[in-house]
């Protein structure tokens, strides 16, 4: 099976612009970050900026010049530097983003470097505010904030709650960097070749399954599987990144927290768990997606109290064990009408076997798309930032899925997901 580029952000052009919020000091690390993606960055600080990160740090660490006002009139450039800059980046990162040059991009000012930049720039901008929570909260900014969130070309990260600089406890903290440098990757592959962000799944809901379950023998033990989670995160921030909104039902993960930035998430542990959130949640859904690994099997009555031996654990196994529910099969049979269904299947074999096997999974769970998934080859599957195989659906289709990023893969699995008929695409 072919294989694709897996790094979305190498070799990509990334202007990141820093405003005058103590947040700015979190800017070098995503700088940093995106460097070691394989990103070719730039910067630009405003005035207020610069007194909070300096602007040396950020052009050692992008190993480019970082830009102020005193250089946009520059004899040194042979073209308008506001202009030069728009015209050079793939995508404009602002993190963090004031009050202040916030009301300046809505109202199309330019005064200054990063706000004639913001008025020149026909790609995709990322928008991270941070500030204080009761100028958040003020009227004026929520107002400028929402004409910002209108334009089809920013994704719009809006603050988190927590403690700030200013010792007040609410939204106007900035997203981490981790998140950041995640929604650049997700804007990369969504973006439109007239720039603009997808938004094909405004007014849906989406509901995904995400992580390995656990099934608990005694106070000791435990039965799981290597799944981290990854592909059913990628797949919730690929929805919401293109409009959706999501509910993501997961197990225990191996990812950063900040990943979950945005979804309503719904942490369990168990299949009796899961399969209780999914019940509870699927009549709301427009469509599943049901990337949890879920354990095979489970002790008959639930764990035993207190820990045993190991050879009373050999003869519990061989006798007081019994199969866990097929959670797909279960949630396909009893789904709402024009409900779409994407299940995954993890095989072995070769491309021939794959699509056999994959074919009477499909038929037997009863899901609209199912992704059969090798765990057999390096590289790809389980624990592993890549993903391919081949992706079957109604009437015979067959589509080999190559070996790529697992957040490319999530948008590759929507665009099938939100094709279905009957007119899935066209609810809401």
């Amino acid at each position: 099976m072919m294989i694709e580029e897996i790094s979305p952000l190498k070799g990509r052009r990334l202007l990141v612009a820093a405003c005058g919020s103590i947040a700015a000091v979190k800017t070098p690390i995503l700088v940093s970050n995106l460097i070691k993606a394989g990103a070719e960055v730039r910067c630009v600080v405003t005035p207020s900026a610069s007194r909070l990160v300096s602007p040396v740090s950020l052009a050692t660490l992008s190993r480019n010049r970082c830009y102020q006002d005193e250089d946009q009139w520059s004899s040194k450039e042979a073209r308008p530097l506001h202009i030069a800059l728009a015209e050079w980046a793939e995508i404009v990162v602002i993190a963090p983003l004031s009050a202040s040059s916030l009301s300046r991009w809505s109202q199309g000012l330019a005064d200054g470097l990063l706000a004639s930049l913001l008025v020149a720039c026909e790609c995709p901008v990322i928008a991270s505010p941070a500030m204080n929570t009761g100028m958040w909260a003020n009227k004026a900014v929520q107002k400028n904030w929402a004409a910002i969130k209108d334009n089809p070309k920013v994704m719009a990260l809006s603050p988190s709650s927590g403690l700030l600089a200013c010792d007040r406890l609410g939204d106007g903290r900035m997203v981490d960097p981790e998140f950041i440098q995640l929604s650049i990757a997700h804007c990369l592959v969504n973006k439109s070749k007239d720039e603009v962000l997808k938004s094909d799944w405004r007014g849906k809901r989406l509901l995904v399954t995400s992580g390995p379950t656990i099934e608990a023998l005694d106070p000791a033990r435990q039965m799981t599987n290597r799944s981290s989670g990854l592909m059913g995160v990628m797949l919730a921030q690929a929805a919401k990144c293109r409009g959706a909104e999501v509910d993501l039902i997961h197990g225990p993960l191996q990812l950063p927290h900040s990943w979950l930035e945005g979804l309503k998430t719904h942490p369990v542990k168990s299949s009796i768990e899961m399969q209780t959130t999914l019940t509870k949640l699927q009549p709301s859904a427009d469509a599943i997606a049901m990337a949890a690994a879920v354990t095979d099997l489970r002790k008959k009555g639930g764990p035993i109290s207190k820990k045993i031996s190991k050879e009373a654990l050999l003869a519990s196994i061989s006798q007081e064990f019994e199969v866990v529910p097929d959670l797909l099969a279960e949630i396909a049979s009893g789904r709402p009408k024009d409900q779409a269904i994407l299940g995954f299947a993890a095989l072995t074999g070769n491309d021939i076997e794959l699509e056999q096997l994959g074919r009477k999974k499909m038929q037997s769970k009863g899901c609209d798309l199912l992704m059969a998934n090798p765990i057999d080859r390096i590289g790809q599957g389980f624990e592993e930032n890549a993903n391919g195989g081949i992706l079957l659906g109604p009437e015979g289709m067959v589509k080999p899925m190559l070996v790529t990023s697992k957040l490319a893969l999530a948008h590759q699995l929507l665009d099938a997901l939100i094709g279905l008929k009957p007119n899935f695409s066209k609810k809401n």
